[in-house]
């Protein structure tokens, strides 16, 4: 008894170590620019192991120095509420878990009836906090603990960091491509201009692309890409910047 004592009080310091590492993290990024992100170098680990060679493009803008209409851009398509909300939609993260759900049932009464089996698509509901404390800090695998972590951390981004700010660093840290990473590296990359440059049109595309961005880096003409973009293009008047 006392052993399994001592394993519990081993594994809660363990995990409130843990947290004040998170914590240190998000607390430095208030006035240092993070060099990269968990995602990032995990990416980076991914391609040197395939022996492809690292094709890596990234560099750091000023939030004033990212075109406005791509910060439209995002927040319509990614999160129309981020400027309202304490880093959580419990709403769309509710609605989320219901769609997968469905999706689940769906398939495995394909399965049971012999049908080909079909992917079942899992869709997250997460705020552009929520996705930046992934990103920054955890991993990419789909737990309900790491979902758990995730949520402490956007509420932890939310009370630590401003708006702009964590917006500022989602937008210099956010894949866009095999090896692109932030709005700068995604303006040079398909318009060949500076991120401060890009048009409503194009950062309609680029937003577009967030979900999948290697996906839509091959299908640069996807008629799903093209409407998509129009209709996030007519929703960014009304996306509010912080």
């Amino acid at each position: 008894m006392k052993f399994v004592r001592r394993w519990l009080v081993m594994l809660l310091l363990g995990l409130l170590a843990l947290q004040a590492f998170f914590i240190g993290r998000i607390a430095l990024a208030v006035v240092v620019d993070p060099q990269s992100t968990t995602f990032q170098r995990s990416e980076a680990w991914r391609l040197a192991t395939e022996g492809s060679g690292l094709r890596w493009s990234q560099s750091w803008r000023p939030y004033a120095q990212i075109s406005d209409h791509l910060k439209r851009a995002v927040i319509a398509s990614e999160d129309d509420d981020f400027v309202n909300h304490d880093g959580v939609e419990w709403e769309a993260i509710e609605q989320a878990w219901q769609r997968n759900a469905a999706a689940e049932e769906a398939a495995a009464k394909r399965a049971e009836q012999n049908k080909p089996a079909r992917p079942v698509k899992i869709v997250g509901g997460s705020t552009i906090t929520q996705q930046l404390a992934k990103n920054l800090l955890l991993s990419g695998e789909r737990t309900l603990l790491r979902k758990g972590q995730e949520l402490v951390l956007a509420f932890a981004l939310e009370q630590l960091l401003s708006k702009q700010r964590i917006l500022e660093i989602y937008l210099n840290s956010v894949e866009w491509g095999e090896g692109v990473f932030g709005a700068e590296a995604a303006a040079q990359h398909y318009f060949r201009k500076s991120a401060a440059q890009l048009s409503s049109w194009e950062s309609a595309r680029l937003a577009v692309m967030l979900p999948r961005p290697k996906y839509f880096e091959k299908l640069p003409s996807s008629a799903y890409l093209n409407h998509r973009a129009q209709v996030i293009q007519r929703r960014m008047g009304a996306a509010e910047l912080p």
